[in-house]
């Protein structure tokens, strides 16, 4: 069973300033001379983690995290303006060409998966190969699974669901319009107890054991409301994709090298997704872990995931 690489600090941080508005968190770590890998934070909205940076052996990867808009240390905080799926694929680009980079391997997990392959559909050239984790396809069915209150994630948390529905005080329908008006009213009190409610909410369910120090870990203020505010804008505008949008463009995904990483018992994104887009794609290298969620974090998707970014350093550094 493989674990994660030892801790490392960035070699290089930057702040990259792509709109008036927006200016991104950016760093690098590992060999600045290796596999160039850029790592898409989930959520949207999550933000990276330093332990992002132990899924790759750092002698043969560069590797480069940053913060979506929004997110993390990105500015402004939990912006919503011009935060959109189109304007992170921009973001992607002008990372790439600032750190002039030719191509690239794209490493991503939950929503993170949603924008590689979003980004792949647009920019095929420069993805040299693709590891996902936990796939969400953004469509109706994946957000009714994880919000509403029949036959989904509430169906067998239903606990964990009565206290997400607890800030909506009975006003459940339409429930992420609900939503939105807590996360984005005058409110503060109210902004951040609907931020963590939402953000508990996920984070409880991610795991396929339950964590001890799930509300602390996911509650935290700033982290919350940057996950709620984004994750919720996004949900609403349906990820500003069009419905089943990944699956309509597969024909464009085809020959990329890609592993995905899902976890037999991932309460968050629904398995029967990952087999929905392997059956459209099948050169796809589908590989569902047991005993395990949606947590990249858990043991036997860690194990998996850098199984597939080994075995790719190697493929690439023999190509």
């Amino acid at each position: 069973m493989r674990t994660l690489y030892p801790s490392i600090n960035p070699y290089q941080e930057h702040q990259l300033k792509v709109s008036e508005r927006h200016t991104l968190y950016l760093e690098e770590s590992g060999n600045p001379l290796g596999i160039p890998v850029l790592v898409l934070h989930g959520g949207p909205g999550a933000g990276t983690s330093s332990e992002q940076r132990r899924f790759f052996d750092p002698q043969y990867y560069r590797i480069i995290l940053f913060d979506q808009r929004g997110a993390g240390r990105s500015l402004p905080h939990a912006e919503l303006e011009e935060n959109n799926t189109q304007a992170l694929i921009s973001d992607m680009e002008q990372i790439r060409q600032y750190l002039q980079i030719e191509s690239w391997l794209i490493f991503g997990g939950s929503w993170g998966a949603t924008l590689a392959l979003c980004y792949t559909i647009a920019h095929r050239q420069q993805v040299l190969a693709l590891v996902l984790r936990g796939l969400f396809l953004g469509r109706q069915q994946d957000l009714d699974w994880l919000y509403q209150p029949y036959g989904g994630a509430a169906a067998v948390f239903k606990d964990y669901y009565q206290d997400f529905l607890a800030p909506l005080e009975g006003e459940t329908q339409p429930l992420l319009r609900h939503y939105q008006q807590l996360l984005t009213g005058a409110n503060e009190l109210a902004r951040l107890n609907a931020a963590r409610a939402w953000a508990i909410w996920e984070g409880r369910i991610s795991t396929l054991l339950p964590r001890a120090d799930a509300n602390e870990h996911f509650g935290q203020a700033s982290d919350a409301l940057a996950l709620a505010r984004i994750e919720n804008h996004f949900f609403i505008h349906h990820c500003f994709i069009d419905e089943n949008y990944i699956i309509n463009q597969v024909d464009k995904l085809r020959d990329v090298p890609a592993v995905l990483i899902h976890g037999r018992y991932d309460m968050v994104c629904k398995p029967a997704a990952a087999f929905e887009l392997a059956k459209h794609w099948p050169e796809l290298n589908l590989q569902i872990t047991l005993a395990a969620g949606h947590s990249a974090f858990e043991a036997n998707n860690i194990d998996a995931l850098i199984k597939a970014t080994d075995h790719l350093a190697r493929e690439l550094i023999q190509s």
